[in-house]
């Protein structure tokens, strides 16, 4: 009576480790108890991997951003490992349920919504106190939106940076744009379609019509890679071209350095000085140019008392 049970048992743990393709069911392997960071499609779903199938189906539990947008990919592949939710939002309450079933020898994967988790999304925490905890991490490699596309942008790939969604309000955005202008790397940016046009707008005023391009809704039916300069970008965009849909922006590095001369500087100020306040134009400035921002603060004072000056007469 016995043997049966257990027999059962191991037939129910075989039937939940079971996930299939094209129609094709597999048994995935046991698999040693620890924390596996797993990337999922940004959006075909055949770009799982097997390896990916594999721990997610031996899993038992699965971490993941929004159950309703990992049930998709489970469906698809007849996964049935339990999910829980884990999202910036209920991070720290979710943590601990989450650690303590690391300790219990339990197999935790951890899903983003789409692409390779800890990129733009939450996880970071939970892979510093597992580790910290000494239970092992693994991560299985796969789909990332930001690689993707600079490998199909046509820009340099041997240095860039990844600086993820800029500051939603304008003022901030500006500033770190002049901070970005000086990295000598291709930028890599993420972006909402609703504020696309006016990124684009500010990119282009804080870094000069440079090459760039748009990659949008990558795998996916209507995906789209637009490329030209940010000037025409931001007037294509700015005239109502379709944003829906998640979007890389991918921006090229700046041509070789050179000193600024005091008309460069004078140019820039006076373009800063139109739309922004003195204090944050000479931020812009500084952070654009490279120099002292005591010189910037004291050009923009001349600058500023000559417009008013001419203003008055």
């Amino acid at each position: 009576m016995q043997t049966g049970k257990s027999s059962r048992a191991r037939d129910t743990e075989g039937a939940r480790r079971r996930y299939s393709v094209a129609g094709q069911a597999f048994e995935a392997p046991r698999l040693s108890g620890g924390l596996y960071v797993v990337a999922t499609p940004i959006g075909n779903l055949r770009d799982i991997t097997l390896r990916a199938l594999e721990i997610l189906a031996a899993a038992d539990l699965v971490a993941c951003e929004d159950t309703r947008v990992s049930r998709k990919l489970f469906d698809h592949y007849g996964l049935s490992a339990p999910l829980t939710p884990y999202h910036d939002h209920n991070a720290e309450a979710a943590r601990p349920k989450i650690l303590d079933k690391l300790a219990a020898g339990g197999v935790v994967a951890l899903v983003s919504d789409a692409g390779t988790p800890l990129i733009s999304d939450p996880g970071y925490r939970l892979v510093r106190e597992a580790r910290a905890a000494g239970h092992a991490v693994t991560a299985a490699p796969g789909p990332s939106s930001a690689l993707m596309a600079l490998t199909v942008a046509g820009l340099p790939t041997d240095r860039f940076f990844f600086e993820g969604f800029l500051p939603a309000k304008e003022a901030a955005r500006r500033t770190r744009i002049g901070e970005l202008a000086r990295i000598p790397a291709t930028l890599l940016l993420f972006e909402s379609g609703p504020r696309l046009a006016a990124t684009l707008a500010d990119l282009a005023a804080g870094l000069g019509a440079r090459e760039a391009a748009i990659a949008r809704e990558l795998t996916k039916l209507h995906e789209e890679v637009r490329r030209g300069d940010l000037t025409t970008l931001a007037a294509h965009y700015a005239a109502g071209a379709e944003t829906r849909g998640e979007i890389v922006i991918v921006i090229a590095p700046p041509a070789a350095a050179e000193q600024p001369s005091a008309a460069d500087i004078d140019a820039l100020l006076h373009a800063a000085l139109a739309r922004t306040s003195v204090k944050e134009a000479v931020a812009e400035v500084a952070a654009a140019t490279g120099e002292p921002r005591r010189a910037i603060y004291s050009r923009a004072l001349e600058l500023t008392k000559d417009r008013n000056g001419a203003a008055d007469t």
